[in-house]
């Protein structure tokens, strides 16, 4: 094709396209515009998932929430929609990282100990090992107020750990006090990040496992030997005062209750005789006669019961000698 001149018009090349594509030259505007408009189209469309939230943003300015479910924006990049993930459950884990999940989560073998070592409050070195889970609890903040929020979420809470690790013993941090850990870590991750307006909610501070460096190890585990054995002797020692010792005061209140009862008989049975003489004693000022012959029968009749044989002599008798059974051997049988 040669052109009438170095540098063709723009006449020359529609006239070139008319004699090239002859009739359906002339519905190529059309065919643009179906593509426009089906660009638009796709464009305009979004959807927003169960568990989101959709942020609009109109040539950058945030507009308005959009909820679950097939909405409708104006195309070409006019509005943008962010979906936010409100009801899941984000992790971080520091000094660990986790290669499967499950039943039986799987661990990297990897070391991460720029994140986990940590001087305790009487400058031990731990080997500290955490998690963290979070979620989104405002989307607004979390896309214009941060910049990066999972950073900020890993360095506050580095900071926060690492100086309530400082504030206990190396013991307490192993054992009793981790719980109180986790608590507090919770609590106040979630004041700094709701001063630097993150829009994210602390669901659980989780320390995974907290042990002794690997080079003194074996150290700390007898360390740790010679504390248990020193506990398990003092154990010993309160368990054989405890059976000792109450047995003891027990057997004491015993005897002390024993002699009080003792002496409180004693005191009445004297009373009680007392009182018994005085009464006689009445009685026997008012007639000699009959109260000494009542005493008399009595006496016998509690002393006779308790004799195994009686015998009963005449005044007049001389002797007691006849009265005996004295038997036919001599007396061999009584």
């Amino acid at each position: 094709m040669e052109w009438k001149g170095n540098v063709p018009t723009p006449e020359e090349i529609i006239d070139v396209g008319k004699k090239k594509f002859g009739d359906s030259f002339r519905f190529l505007p059309w065919i643009i515009l179906g593509l426009f408009i089906m660009i638009g189209v796709r464009g305009m469309v979004y959807s927003i998932g169960p568990d989101e939230v959709g942020v609009i943003q109109r040539f950058g300015k945030y507009i308005a929430l959009s909820p679950a479910g097939l909405h409708v924006k104006m195309p070409f990049g006019i509005e943008r929609v962010t979906p936010i993930k409100v009801e899941k459950i984000f992790k971080e884990e520091f000094g660990v990282r986790t290669v499967r999940p499950g039943v039986r989560t799987e661990y990297s073998s990897g070391r991460y100990f720029d994140e986990s070592l940590m001087l305790t409050g009487d400058l031990n070195i731990l080997d500290v090992r955490w998690i963290v889970q979070f979620k989104v609890k405002d989307p607004i903040k979390l896309l214009f107020a941060v910049r990066d929020p999972q950073d900020n979420i890993r360095d506050v809470s580095e900071v926060v750990m690492r100086r309530l690790v400082g504030d206990y013993t190396v013991d307490e941090v192993l054992t009793t006090k981790r719980e109180e850990i986790d608590h507090l870590a919770q609590q106040e991750m979630q004041v700094i990040l709701d001063d630097y307006q993150t829009g994210v909610q602390i669901v659980t501070v989780k320390l995974l496992d907290v042990n002794p460096p690997e080079k003194v190890k074996p150290a700390f585990n007898e360390v740790n030997e010679a504390k248990q054995e020193k506990e398990k002797m003092i154990n010993q020692a309160w368990e054989a005062y405890n059976k000792v010792i109450p047995r003891a005061n027990g057997e004491a209140e015993k005897t002390i209750r024993e002699a009080e009862g003792y002496s409180l008989d004693k005191i009445n049975r004297a009373k009680g005789e007392a009182e018994r003489f005085l009464a006689t004693l009445a009685e026997y000022e008012k007639a000699p006669q009959v109260t000494q012959k009542r005493l008399y029968l009595e006496t016998l009749m509690e002393v006779l019961p308790r004799a195994k044989e009686k015998y009963i002599i005449d005044p007049k008798q001389s002797s007691i000698l006849p009265l005996l059974n004295i038997g036919e051997k001599g007396g061999a049988r009584q």
